[in-house]
């Protein structure tokens, strides 16, 4: 029930526009047909930007024992540097407002992961909390 109201308030002050920027981002990258590896990890972040609470990041070493790899590690780099700093600074300057007040802390945290997420999408993935 607490997850249901915190994602309810999560998506209510802002997680929407989040969420449908990552949608819009996404496919702006899968129009430009060279950006389609990072569509699809966007695609995963806007899913987790509307729905949060309940579910986690996985990052790639942790789920399979597998890393990304010399491509995933290249990809995440060009993203990095083209789109993955701002994008991450903006959910960081979004994160200190939340956390400022005791009632945002739990929203400045997920705002970190998505900072973290936005900085090195390729190899991530969402999954529901056990």
């Amino acid at each position: 029930m607490i997850r249901l109201i915190l994602n309810l308030l999560w998506l209510f002050f802002g997680g929407w526009l989040s969420g449908l920027l990552w949608l819009l981002g996404g496919a702006i990258l899968a129009i430009t047909v060279v950006g389609l590896p990072w569509s699809f990890a966007a695609w995963r972040i806007a899913s987790y930007s509307f729905w949060p609470f309940g579910r986690e990041v996985v990052w790639a070493g942790e789920a399979t024992g597998k890393d990304v790899g010399c491509l995933g590690i290249g990809l995440n780099v060009i993203w990095f540097v083209f789109a993955g700093w701002y994008i991450a600074l903006s959910h960081l300057i979004i994160a200190v407002a939340e956390a400022i007040t005791i009632i945002g802390i739990p929203f400045a945290l997920k705002d970190l992961e998505l900072a973290k997420l936005a900085m090195l999408p390729v190899g991530a993935t969402i999954r529901d909390k056990p």
